[in-house]
């Protein structure tokens, strides 16, 4: 019979939610949650979970991307300022993570005990795959409305929320192996240097597929660069990378009404 394996080496689960084909939410966010529902602060809450505000602010930018409804209603005020609300929806994720988390552990467990594991190191693969995350900066879940097949590629429209639309072009073998159609649901990956911004009021005609308009909610500005997040509607965000003389020449600051430009080609879809 096996060895049992030392206490470093007991197989954990990890608990992730997701809702209806988008992203994962798992255990730090949770904290995070539970955090700005005690505290009325993302500020106070990433001091209480030992996050920087940046961190946190991102990852309440993703949660409320990867669900229908916002579960963070963050109201202006900066860094030191402004109260922060979880939703009845936010609420609820809370509370099935933490209804969860114990019968997890629990099964778990379970399954240390059956498996009779010779080389715990040939899990790591497995496991790393399961817990896999992307770089793009951007994930906004929504429900594909039409998908239109052409002789080589397929273009998608996806509604991220209150008729916000996203187009992808994409090949016809990757719509029919991610089984792409009407009423299902979708994640959009666009990162964050794909995205180009002008400001709202300008007259344009653009090749892009996507022009996206939106309030600029947050600039953080490094040596050259600028991180431009711009609300789309309620809940739904979407950040760009420019260069800092371009978000000056712009004049991208929060309240500024901007316009999100976007190729089609370079959004990626993918389904849980």
């Amino acid at each position: 019979m096996t060895d049992p394996l030392p206490a470093d080496d007991d197989l954990r689960a990890t608990l992730t939610l997701e809702t209806n084909g988008a992203g994962r939410v798992g255990t730090n966010r949770i904290a995070l949650l539970r955090a700005i529902a005690a505290t009325g602060s993302i500020s106070a809450a990433a001091r209480a979970v030992g996050m920087t505000y940046k961190g946190a602010w991102d990852a309440v930018q993703v949660l409320n991307n990867l669900f229908s409804r916002p579960l963070v209603i963050a109201a202006t005020g900066g860094r030191d300022g402004g109260t922060s609300v979880v939703s009845a929806a936010g609420e609820a994720v809370i509370a099935a993570f933490g209804a969860t988390e114990a019968a997890l552990a629990a099964a778990a467990a379970r399954l240390q005990n059956v498996l009779a594991i010779d080389d715990p190191a040939a899990l790591q693969p497995v496991l790393w795959g399961m817990m896999m995350k992307t770089s793009a900066r951007n994930a906004l879940r929504g429900t594909v409305t039409r998908v239109t097949i052409g002789t080589i590629g397929a273009e998608v429209v996806l509604d991220v929320g209150d008729g916000v639309e996203i187009v992808a072009t994409i090949t016809r073998e990757s719509a029919a192996d991610l089984e792409l159609a009407p009423g299902g649901g979708a994640i959009a990956l666009i990162k964050s240097s794909f995205v180009i911004l002008a400001r709202g009021d300008m007259a344009m005609r653009t090749s892009a597929r996507n022009a996206l308009a939106g309030t600029v909610v947050r600039r953080e500005d490094g040596a050259l660069s600028s991180e431009i997040t711009l609300e789309l509607t309620q809940g739904k965000t979407l950040t760009a990378t420019v260069t800092k003389e371009s978000a000056d020449l712009l004049q991208l600051t929060p309240g500024t009404s901007a316009l999100a430009l976007v190729k089609a080609s370079h959004v990626i879809l993918a389904v849980a």
